[in-house]
C-alpha cells in the first residue's frame, strides 16, 4: 500500500500496486520514486516468481495472504498488455475478495482501441461499471501526494455491495 495520510491523521496507508512487469515497470518505479515517502507500497516482487504453483486456488490464497492482506487498496497500472495478464486478474480478484479499494490508472502506454476506448482488465472493467472501482489517468493520479491520497480515500469509501467479482478467472496470458 502506498504511504499516505488518512484524513489528516498521519496514518500511512499501505497499497498494493498491480501491473504488467514486462511492460509497465517504468511507471511502477516512477510511482515508487515519487510517493514512497508518503505511502507504504507493498514491495515489488512479481507474484509469478514468488508463488510457484499451478494450483489456481492456492495461488489466489497466497496472493490474498501475502500481498493484499494489510493493504487498504490496490492500484492497477493499466498499460497495453495489462488486460491480458492472468496474475493481474488474480490480484484484482483477491482485492475484491478482501473488499479493499480498487483504482485503475490508465497509463500513456495504453492505446485507444478501434472503437476509441481503452482496454482494461475485464474484472476491473466490471467494477468500474458497477461504481466500485475508481478509473483515472496517470497524469491526474500522480499530480501530487494529495491527488493520490484523494483517489485512495475515494476508493476506500466505496460500499462493498457494488463489488462485481463473479467473472471466471483468466487462466492464461494473452
Amino acid at each position: 500500500m502506498a504511504n499516505g495520510l488518512l484524513s489528516g491523521l498521519g496514518i500511512k496507508r499501505k497499497v498494493f500496486v498491480s501491473y504488467h512487469h514486462g511492460g509497465d515497470k517504468a511507471y511502477y518505479d516512477a510511482f515508487i520514486n515519487a510517493f514512497s515517502n508518503a505511502y507504504d507500497v507493498i514491495h515489488d516482487n512479481s507474484v509469478e516468481r514468488a508463488i510457484d504453483s499451478s494450483n489456481t486456488d492456492y495461488v489466489i490464497r497466497r496472493i490474498r495472504e501475502n500481498f493484499i492482506t494489510g493493504s487498504s487498496s490496490t492500484i492497477v497500472l493499466c498499460g497495453a498488455q495489462t488486460p491480458y495478464r492472468k496474475f493481474v486478474d488474480w490480484e484484482i480478484k483477491a482485492t475484491l475478495d478482501k473488499q479493499h479499494g480498487l483504482i485503475g490508472v490508465n497509463l500513456p502506454s495504453n492505446p485507444l482501441s478501434a472503437n476509441s476506448k481503452y482496454i482494461v482488465p475485464d474484472r476491473l472493467h466490471d467494477n468500474i461499471e458497477s461504481g466500485f472501482a475508481i478509473w483515472t489517468n496517470w497524469a491526474s493520479f500522480t499530480q501530487s501526494i494529495q491527488s493520490v491520497q484523494g483517489f485512495i480515500e475515494q476508493a476506500n469509501s466505496k460500499p462493498a455491495f457494488l463489488i462485481n467479482n463473479n467473472r471466471a478467472l483468466r487462466q492464461r496470458n494473452g
